[in-house]
């Protein structure tokens, strides 16, 4: 929890290079440690998790996801987004089906979602 608390701080204060500077930080760390503040964040505490508070939770970041499109000018709903994620959820499905879901065609999806089944098929053994 204190990590929980701090980022929320560290977000907001970031780390300037004068910061590193008086934490004796050597000079060739500066371009890695320098961080900028001034980036919101949003920290949400619950008494517990039922269906009430997940559902009151999802239904904040739906409206902030449509205020977002609505401020920015996209749809954030975008169905023919949701279509082709739904075609591509088929190729998913197919491959996870397979006795082996590593094997033939795993190759065909790129590295990251190769790197996601690899840690899911290795989770559910």
């Amino acid at each position: 929890m204190s990590n929980f608390f701090a980022q929320a701080d560290a977000l907001a204060y970031g780390k300037t290079i004068e910061d590193l500077k008086q934490d004796n930080v050597p000079e060739r760390l500066w371009p890695h440690k320098e961080f900028p503040g001034n980036r919101p964040s949003l920290s949400i505490l619950m008494d517990r998790l039922d269906s009430f508070s997940l559902g009151s939770l999802l239904s904040l970041y739906e409206h902030r996801t449509a205020v977002q499109g609505f401020v920015w000018g996209c749809n954030s709903f975008d169905q023919w987004g949701v279509e082709l994620g739904k075609s591509l959820a088929s190729k998913v499905r197919k491959q996870l089906a397979q006795e082996n879901p590593l094997g033939d065609g795993f190759e065909s999806f790129n590295s990251s979602t190769r790197s996601l089944l690899t840690k899911f098929h290795n989770a559910r053994k």
